[in-house]
């Protein structure tokens, strides 16, 4: 099993890298906050992996930190939650709020997430509560705000959509988190904008 590779960055999106080692590409589905850690491409970028095999697929998720790696891990074990919502779930929320939000049974925090209904949100809480060991939470903070339809704004879109929004209630998410005045950077107004999806 694949878990750790280091090699160039070919192409970089929201929630998918290539990295080329030795000559072969890495496809690689990755969260947001991983998207919003990479380096420029052409440059060395190293993720930690967990290899997914099934008998019809083998596809690799990656994260910048082993934490996200192992909250990712545990989530999959959620009956009826898969490596892509797994993926959609750290993308909401940042691994510390993810964590205490489980462990404190904040499930509105866990609902505003794409994909996430309050049945998954309870079996999320109801099974990861007391395995959460090793993982760092903190009280809720959210994240600062940000600024324009920039190539910034637009990334912001592209995720949204890749989580399963329709494209005008991405839009709006995104203009309402500008008029806050949130920061022209990927992942706080990507976090902000998720706010106002409903």
């Amino acid at each position: 099993m694949i878990a750790y590779l280091r090699g160039r960055l070919l192409e970089k999106h929201p929630n998918q890298v290539v990295i080329e080692i030795g000559g072969v590409g890495y496809d690689i589905s990755i969260p947001v906050s991983t998207f919003s850690l990479l380096p420029e491409l052409g440059q060395e970028v190293a993720l930690h992996v967990h290899t997914h095999v099934r008998e019809d697929t083998l596809a690799l998720f990656g994260f910048h930190s082993r934490e996200e790696k192992m909250l990712f891990e545990k989530l999959i074990t959620v009956s009826g939650i898969g490596p892509r919502l797994a993926i959609s779930v750290l993308s909401g929320l940042p691994v510390p709020d993810l964590v205490s939000a489980i462990r404190r049974g904040a499930l509105e925090h866990l609902v505003r997430i794409p994909g996430v209904g309050r049945k998954t949100a309870e079996r999320i809480v109801v099974e990861l509560r007391d395995k959460l060991d090793g993982l760092a939470g903190v009280e809720a903070a959210r994240p600062v705000p940000a600024s324009a339809f920039a190539p910034v704004e637009e990334e912001v879109l592209s995720a949204l959509i890749n989580l399963g929004c329709a494209r005008p209630v991405a839009e709006k998410a995104v203009l309402k988190a500008k008029a806050l005045g949130t920061a022209a950077e990927f992942e706080p107004l990507f976090r902000r904008a998720m706010e106002f999806i409903r």
